[in-house]
């Protein structure tokens, strides 16, 4: 499996603002998110992996060994054009999270959600570097890369991302899945990514759905509020 270490050199501090809850928060000191932003970028350990497979879009199987089926009306209308499918997995290590834990514990509680946003911000950074990494080669093949999607997200359950985990490679990079079917490091992402023949009007495009809280159907999520 293909292994990619993406450098993270400055991590975003309007995401970071977005995912501590401040996008509203007008008086917040701007200074302290760029400061823990530039902080956060020596803790992290980036390691990213991926693999390739083919797609059955009619029965929803990628065609990994074993084959992996897909569940949840959006990520299955979302694949319905693709052939081959890219399985991803990107961690940004455990420093950083131990971090957090550490300034919680001594009651830097505002530096805990700010690192802790940073960190989170960084994490997505990385698999986007990923994405644009791999993107040339795939478009060189004729494909167009679709928005990834993970475990989680819309109606594509969680309890998925056991078997999911298994194709991603995501072991081969130190990470592993707890009992609650969550990924450790904490600071980690698995997702799909469809690959569709690049064929102009080929095929009309089905309705979007990404990592980003506009192409997410779920109702109850804390980190969605943050967006609204």
């Amino acid at each position: 499996m293909p292994i990619y270490n993406p450098q993270i050199l400055k991590i975003d501090p309007k995401e970071t603002r977005r995912y501590a809850g401040l996008i509203r928060a007008k008086n917040f000191d701007e200074k302290k998110i760029v400061d823990v932003c530039d902080e956060a970028v020596l803790m992290l350990d980036v390691h990213g992996v991926w693999k390739i497979y083919d797609y059955d879009a009619k029965n929803f199987f990628v065609q990994s060994t074993p084959p992996f089926q897909l569940k949840g009306n959006s990520i299955t209308r979302h694949l319905s054009p693709c052939e081959k499918v890219v399985c991803i997995a990107v961690t940004i290590g455990e420093e950083i999270e131990n971090e957090v834990t550490r300034r919680f514990g001594v009651d830097k509680y505002v530096e805990s959600i700010l690192l802790d946003a940073a960190a989170t911000a960084a994490v997505e950074q990385a698999a986007d570097a990923l994405e644009s990494a791999i993107a040339p080669q795939l478009a060189k093949d004729g494909y167009k890369m679709l928005t990834r999607s993970s475990p989680g997200y819309g109606d594509w359950a969680l309890d998925n991302q056991k078997n999911f985990f298994e194709i991603t490679g995501a072991k081969e990079i130190g990470m592993s899945l707890s009992s609650a079917m969550m990924l450790i490091p904490r600071k980690s992402i698995t997702a799909i990514i469809g690959l569709k023949k690049n064929k102009s009007d080929a095929v009309s495009s089905p309705d979007k759905i990404c990592s980003t809280c506009e192409g997410c159907t779920q109702k109850d999520c804390t980190a969605k509020k943050i967006f609204e």
